[in-house]
């Protein structure tokens, strides 16, 4: 199967190199030049455009950070919608709003072209190692040409629903990721200022299911940060998780008005996120 893959970022690359370990022909764009080169170097195939890499691929997943960059890279003269061939299938990886594939879906219905909703969880480190959840909204024949594409660093596929609810559900799901991190770092805090031993509250809270493993490992990165403040590069990555977070938690926010509804929580914690991870940014905590 001939396999596109547009948007070699943290989780994106180790996506796309999972499709080339899988045997998959697989070509891939991103518009950092270093990006292509490095996966070309271990096995894919590297377009110049959208558009070159449309004309060579069957199934295409696009990983980029954000609404307004998936409409760069599906519309216009130079996008993929442009250039596939129609049966081709499109994967949107990214977090984003439902309405937004609903918008791809129809431009591509109209000419041929197949669109599933695919957001991922996981990480980076899931992508790595193959061990992916993929929530997937779309028609079921679609899903199933997709499922070798998707298996390659997959864990899990679940299927959703009509179109829309794949990246719906992966709102839902950012929501309590982020809720479980703030929920992990007061408790942490509490415990510190309260001197108590960190380690008793983890055992309990381990042997009760209050503590994930997800929320265990952010809450030691976040105590490293302020062991170290000095580290720069610890610090950026954290700097990048908050943008990250802030950004997804405002496209919650943002499909809870669509609804019509109120989520007062999420938006409080949306504000919180860089105290939660640690930034130094008066601005921002």
């Amino acid at each position: 199967m001939r396999v596109g893959f547009v948007g070699l970022g943290n989780i994106g690359a180790p996506m796309a190199e999972r499709l080339v370990k899988g045997g998959m022909d697989t070509v891939v764009f991103d518009v950092r030049e270093q990006a292509r080169a490095e996966l070309a170097a271990k096995g894919a195939r590297a377009a110049e455009s959208c558009a070159a890499l449309a004309r060579e691929a069957e199934v295409i997943g696009v990983c980029v950070r954000d609404d307004h960059d998936v409409y760069q890279v599906v519309s216009g003269e130079n996008g993929l919608l442009a250039h596939a061939a129609a049966g081709t299938v499109i994967a949107l990886h990214s977090t984003i709003l439902p309405r937004t594939v609903l918008e791809v879906g129809r431009a591509a219905a109209a000419r041929g072209i197949g669109v599933l909703d695919a957001p991922i969880t996981g990480g980076a480190a899931g992508a790595q190692s193959g061990k992916l959840t993929y929530i997937v909204g779309g028609d079921t024949e679609l899903l199933e040409r997709c499922r070798p594409v998707f298996s390659t660093s997959a864990a899990k596929i679940v299927h959703t629903g009509a179109l829309g609810s794949g990246a719906a559900t992966k709102l839902c799901n950012n929501l309590m990721t982020y809720l479980g991190f703030l929920a992990a770092y007061e408790a942490a805090f509490l415990a510190r200022h309260g001197s108590l031993s960190f380690d008793a509250l983890l055992e309990v809270t381990r042997s009760n299911g209050n503590m994930t493993d997800q929320m265990l490992a952010f809450v030691r990165t976040r105590m490293m940060a302020e062991e170290q403040p000095d580290n720069a590069s610890l610090h950026a990555m954290l700097r990048s998780f908050t943008d990250l977070a802030e950004k997804d938690l405002a496209v919650t926010l943002a499909f809870a008005r669509e609804q019509g509804i109120t989520l007062p929580g999420t938006a409080l914690c949306q504000q919180l996120m860089a105290r939660v991870f640690g930034i130094r940014d008066e601005k921002r905590r």
